[in-house]
């Protein structure tokens, strides 16, 4: 079994993640309160430090009132 994590993937993730967010002119002390997660978490997934759960993903859709597919559709 090889290492499965893709770090393109992740950052890309991030990256669709940060911009979801500035573009409801939310800040990541808001997301991180409605998502019931830390803001240092929402600081590591938007710049790829972190490979998120998919409960995260789910708490994170919620806070920004998107369904949970929204958070996969991006570019990679």
């Amino acid at each position: 079994m090889g290492n499965v994590r893709n770090q393109a993937y992740i950052d890309a993730f991030g990256k669709h993640v940060k911009q979801l967010r500035n573009s409801k002119k939310l800040s990541r002390e808001t997301v991180a309160a409605h998502a019931n997660i830390e803001v240092m978490q929402v600081y590591r997934i938007e710049t790829g430090k972190v490979n998120t759960t998919i409960s995260t993903l789910l708490a994170l859709s919620k806070a920004l009132e998107i369904a949970p597919q929204e958070l996969l559709n991006f570019k990679f």
